[in-house]
């Protein structure tokens, strides 16, 4: 079934925009909730004008999205957490500790940004966890997670080397 799109569906199109889709996903979500309504001419022609303003906006916002996206070329996180002996932590490192970790240095991200493939990172070391703008537009931060002790030895080396400068 083809409908007109009357508002960005994620991963399906954006503002006026005739797509094909499964009867049932038109006739039971898209429509029903004003996402969607039927292609004709009249609906198709009387949107044209705001199409063109949004794909424009589009591009703005798009445009903005690279520029963030490139600060976070040289991105790392430096976490502290406990941990016994094997290197396990009691807890895990989250989403949500990341992306608080990355607004404190500075860069603008918000928590549903932040993907981890594996869930939670429940032991020490590096992981790499991926930072989404858009579908298209993923970048990729190293996160090292150190042990409270290991972790107290590199903040006073970064403050004898700060006091040496």
């Amino acid at each position: 079934m083809k409908v007109l799109l009357i508002s960005d569906v994620e991963s399906l199109g954006y503002f006026g925009d005739v797509v094909e889709v499964k009867d049932g996903y038109a006739r039971n979500y898209l429509i029903p909730q004003g996402h969607a309504t039927v292609p004709t001419d009249t609906a198709v022609k009387s949107i044209e004008k705001e199409r063109a303003q949004r794909a424009d906006e589009r591009k703005l916002a798009r445009e903005q999205l690279e520029s963030a996206a490139s600060r976070f070329d040289d991105a790392s996180v430096i976490v502290t957490a406990k941990a016994n002996e094997q290197g396990h932590l009691f807890g895990s490192v989250s989403e949500k500790d990341i992306a608080e970790n990355l607004r404190e240095q500075g860069f603008e991200v918000a928590t549903d940004m932040v993907r981890m493939n594996h869930g939670h990172i429940k032991e020490l070391g590096r992981h790499e966890v991926k930072i989404r703008f858009a579908v298209d537009l993923v970048k990729t931060v190293a996160v090292a997670v150190l042990g409270q002790d290991e972790g107290q030895d590199v903040e006073s080396e970064e403050l004898q080397s700060e006091e040496a400068e």
